[in-house]
């Protein structure tokens, strides 16, 4: 076991660092370049301490990190688990003389290349926690550890299942009387934005975090807010970070930019994934297959017009794109593979987008269409979003105004229920 968990950590390392020609999940995902200003924010900086923000996994010698000394955890991570020089974190704990024996794994795997929603399959190394039926840690998963460590790089969405996962493997802890340690990291929307609706239908793991749809919490204060609402409790240990405030996007933490999943390939498309994703669950084309996924959005039957009208709003630049979706490894079956899209590329230039209102407009926009559709009925974006109400609203022709009028009681209550958990200014 030993021998295949060290073979493991080499893989790691090797995604981490970019070799083997085209495993770096930061950059290399998909084949088409990434514009000059991802570049800029995907390239890392020369020392760890160039950067503005200490993330957890960089505080293992801090007080907070002193309960995993010398002992036996389990721990959940992926190929952008990493410190500011590319170390993984399960290399990382070892340095610190934890033990790590047991790996668990999300959705896309440990690389963080497998494409959404593909089985990930266990080994006896490995312990997959995105199979069928088997989506949180067992008992017989979690014997012999004395911890569980989760250190993942989040979006700060609901439906970005791996804060699905920490949940429920936080849950799977305190039953199992494991401590659960979260090595804190910084949400990429900055912690200011909360926005979109409460769930309402049953659980998925696409579902699983209380509040708004953009929750606005590190995945350290979103354990804090869990276990109080949780039975049992268990032992929570955050190690949290430094240098981080709430006002702060991921351009403003001096990090690098490692992809957390294969289609979030910037901190640009991780800005703008709580918009433009919910085109999922329609059969418009939310760019995957082009190198731009969340970037780039339209179908062969948009009208551009009505989408750049729709893209109008302070501190976001719209622009007419023209794009041909291609199967990729990561992304097999895009929608309209090999078909021209007409469409739009989109960047946030300015501070305080709302990205999700902006995804809401852009909807709206397609939804007024001859030849769009709802996925499934419906049915598909009901899931994604945890609730119907959201696209009865726009059945009904309803303006933006309204639906996010109608949400503003949760995000008020959400934001007064959060205050007590919070770990930053």
């Amino acid at each position: 076991m030993r021998g295949a968990l060290l073979r493991t950590f080499s893989i790691l390392a090797c995604f981490a660092a970019g070799c083997g020609g085209g495993n770096a999940p930061s950059s290399t995902v998909e084949a088409d370049p990434l514009p000059a200003s991802d570049r800029a924010v995907n390239a890392a900086p020369a020392r760890a301490s160039e950067a503005v923000v200490t993330i957890g996994l960089e505080r293992l010698n801090g007080p907070e990190a002193s309960v995993l000394k010398g002992k036996r955890v389990g721990l959940i991570a992926n190929g952008a688990s990493v410190t500011s020089d590319a170390t993984p974190s399960a290399a990382a704990l070892r340095a610190q003389g934890i033990r790590v024996v047991r790996l668990f794994a999300p959705e896309h795997g440990l690389s963080g290349r497998l494409a959404g929603g593909e089985r990930v399959k266990g080994r006896a190394d490995v312990v997959s926690l995105y199979e069928p039926g088997h989506r949180k840690p067992t008992r017989a998963d979690l014997r012999g550890l004395d911890a569980l460590v989760y250190d993942m790089q989040d979006a700060g969405v609901r439906f970005f299942t791996y804060i699905s996962t920490m949940i429920y493997a936080q849950r799977a802890a305190a039953a199992a009387g494991v401590t659960f340690v979260v090595l804190d990291r910084p949400n990429p929307l900055g912690g200011e934005m909360v926005a979109g609706p409460v769930a309402d239908l049953p659980d998925t793991i696409l579902s699983v975090a209380p509040g708004p749809l953009v929750h606005g919490l590190t995945p350290g204060e979103m354990a804090r807010l869990v276990r109080e609402r949780s039975s049992p409790r268990g032992r929570l240990v955050v190690v949290p970070m430094e240098g981080w405030r709430r006002d702060m996007t991921w351009k403003d933490t001096g990090r690098r930019w490692v992809a957390p999943s294969p289609s979030l390939r910037s901190a640009q498309a991780a800005l703008l994934y709580p918009g433009i994703a919910l085109l999922e669950g329609t059969n418009a084309s939310d760019g995957r297959g082009t190198g731009m996924a969340f970037r780039k959005l339209g179908a062969p039957w948009a009208r551009v017009g009505r989408l750049l009208r729709a893209a109008d709003v302070p501190g976001v630049e719209a622009v007419r794109s023209s794009f041909t979706p291609h199967p990729t490894p990561t992304g097999p079956r895009p929608k309209f593979n090999g078909q021209r899209c007409r469409g739009i590329a989109l960047e946030v230039t300015g501070d305080g987008v709302d990205t999700f209102e902006l995804g809401l407009r852009l909807l709206r926009a397609l939804r007024s269409q001859p030849g769009f559709e709802w996925l499934l009925g419906g049915a598909s974006i009901d899931t994604l979003l945890g609730t119907r109400r959201l696209r009865r609203a726009l059945d009904r022709d309803a303006s933006v105004a309204a639906i996010v009028a109608s949400q503003r009681g949760g995000v008020a209550a959400w934001r007064r229920a959060r205050k007590a958990f919070l770990l930053y200014d």
